[in-house]
């Protein structure tokens, strides 16, 4: 009974200094909760999750404010992520749904989730080579020259322009595209993009050799399509609320700064955030980051269909149910978007 006591003031703790940014009390949390004890029992119960590493105190005589060790557990010990409200669902979806392309995705998705949280929000181009073919579309732009055009069923596009050695104008050259945009759909449409080579291999082994040089061209520009360095990218927004809460950082909040601006250590931590839990959450905690100048800040990250990541970047003294529950709802719009 002792140990759930605790837990129950360590998260009164929690929650007072998340909204206040002030060391909290045992006369606070007396009077803001209803705890149905003592002052001298919070005071011993205080001093056992001081003496835990759970809590401490930023000053003699002050109150006191949770460690990451705090944070870690209270968040362990949620019972479940508080659910958006009808109207926040409703905002979110009508806000997503007005997107015409997965650039604009991309963008409003991080500028929605900033606003939500008041965190930065961070957000993972879907890979390309995890993902699956929704369409090839093959159109001629001129003599020998033809666009592929690659539709992954993420919203990504890649085209490429070949020359395909022939000409393709014509009522013959037309003939000979929507055959080919007929064949490879056939291969590739709903295969992920990672085994589309032998399948190309195969259609080019059964194409009449007069017509093999245009199938290889066409299976070149795919392969290279799905090669694409852009597709490590990731999309920051709401870095300006970091100032808003500089004294949360106890060293120069530049580095933090700095730090979000490498989008490689921000892909390889979102790549390292496996420990998810049953909603679908990771939540990394002050020093449990792997890189240092982020160690004064608490990353909460999901991921969103087969291969992207999306999350939220700020102080630890950060409302965890809020962030996890915009994260998690934000990331299942997208996905619907996207794979829909």
């Amino acid at each position: 009974m002792s140990e759930d006591r605790r837990l129950q003031v360590l998260r009164a703790i929690v929650q007072d200094y998340v909204r206040t940014s002030e060391p909290v009390g045992s006369k606070s949390l007396l009077d803001r909760h209803q705890l149905g004890v003592s002052a001298a029992t919070v005071r011993n119960d205080m001093a056992v999750l001081e003496e835990e590493g759970l809590i401490s105190a930023p000053h003699t005589s002050a109150g006191r404010v949770p460690t990451d060790a705090g944070y870690r557990l209270f968040v362990d010990r949620l019972s479940a992520v508080k659910p958006l409200t009808r109207a926040e669902k409703t905002a979110i979806e009508r806000f997503l749904h007005g997107a015409v392309d997965l650039d604009d995705v991309v963008l409003r998705t991080t500028k929605l989730l900033s606003g939500l949280t008041q965190q930065v929000a961070v957000m993972q181009y879907p890979s390309l080579t995890r993902s699956t073919v929704r369409h090839v579309e093959l159109v001629p732009v001129g003599g020998p020259r033809l666009m592929v055009v690659l539709i992954a069923n993420t919203g990504r596009v890649e085209q490429r322009v070949v020359d395909t050695g022939r000409d393709l104008t014509g009522e013959d050259g037309a003939s000979l595209i929507a055959d080919l945009r007929t064949r490879v759909n056939e291969v590739a449409v709903s295969q992920e993009l990672a085994t589309l080579a032998p399948r190309l291999q195969a259609l080019i082994d059964a194409t009449p050799p007069a017509d093999q040089a245009l199938v290889e061209a066409v299976a070149a520009a795919l392969a290279d399509s799905t090669l694409e360095e852009s597709e490590e990218r990731v999309v920051l927004a709401g870095t300006a609320n970091l100032a808003r809460v500089g004294s949360d950082f106890p060293t120069s909040l530049s580095s933090v700064l700095d730090a979000l601006e490498e989008h490689v250590v921000l892909l390889r931590l979102m790549s390292s955030l496996s420990a998810i839990d049953e909603d679908g959450i990771a939540v990394s905690i002050g020093a449990e980051n792997p890189y240092e100048p982020l160690r004064t800040t608490s990353v909460v990250t999901t991921r969103y269909g087969v291969s992207g990541g999306l999350g939220v970047v700020g102080p630890t003294r950060m409302d965890y149910p809020q962030a996890m529950a915009a994260v998690r709802a934000v990331a299942h719009y997208v996905a619907e978007i996207l794979d829909g």
